[in-house]
């Protein structure tokens, strides 16, 4: 996958993308992350970007012009048909795991990330496709919100993660909590991994995983259940821990 990301303040991803997954992935051609500054593109000698609202107010407003010949240039030179552009903004639609695996499908992700007050509305109504925010808080620009997405989705494209089954164990992949995780050693202060994940059993642990990410869920996300279809299996289960739970 190609990510392109128009951003005023593009040494921010310098850090998250330049180490661990991400870099890897990078490394072995698996992802192609690519940064614009919009200030290249902007009319003046003097970059600007931004300028005062029509009407009055206060701050700055980022003007459409950079930011439409920034993607623009983009789409020229990539020539990439199956694309999607998508504007960094807290009253974009909220950002899900069913969302990380729909941009998956894509062969182009064009992240534009705002700062000062916002955009001008041209740019939120006639060059993206979507508007996505990462939750119900303003930051100060969206590259962190960018930061999160990519990572994210990025976990869902084959060849990222060292392994294919790392991704569907994932919280949220299935609507559910992850189940709880134990290594190494056995016994820590008195605390002891549960026997049944040493036994061997892996019909047993897989259903006791199940259980633990129900679980889990319930406790925490009781939420998340309502908006998921239980097999029988799972119907079940829950069952059980409820009554285990006191019938809470």
């Amino acid at each position: 996958m190609r990510i392109d990301i128009v951003s005023l303040f593009p040494d921010m991803f310098t850090g998250p993308f330049g180490c661990s997954i991400i870099k890897r992935a990078i490394d072995r051609g698996v992802l192609d992350i690519n940064l614009v500054n919009p200030r290249q593109f902007a009319y003046d000698k003097h970059q600007m970007v931004d300028d005062y609202p029509f009407g009055g107010g206060d701050g700055m407003v980022l003007k459409p012009e950079p930011i439409f010949r920034a993607v623009e240039h983009i789409e020229k030179n990539t020539n990439i048909s199956n694309k999607r552009v998508i504007l960094m903004c807290p009253s974009g639609k909220p950002f899900s795991q069913e969302k990380t695996r729909e941009l998956a499908t894509y062969d182009q992700l064009i992240f534009i990330c705002g700062h000062y007050e916002g955009f001008d509305a041209r740019i939120s109504n006639h060059l993206v496709d979507e508007a996505i925010s990462i939750g119900d808080y303003v930051l100060t620009g969206g590259e962190l919100a960018a930061m999160v997405i990519v990572d994210a989705t990025s976990r869902m494209i084959p060849g990222v993660l060292g392994s294919e089954h790392s991704a569907p164990t994932d919280s949220f992949y299935n609507g559910l909590l992850e189940h709880p995780q134990y290594t190494r050693p056995r016994e820590f202060n008195g605390l002891i991994v549960p026997e049944i994940l040493l036994s061997g059993n892996h019909a047993k642990i897989e259903t006791w995983r199940q259980k633990e990410s129900l679980k889990n869920t319930f406790i925490n996300r009781p939420d998340l259940i309502d908006h998921i279809e239980l097999n029988d299996k799972q119907n079940k289960l829950l069952k059980e821990i409820k009554e285990e739970l006191g019938g809470k």
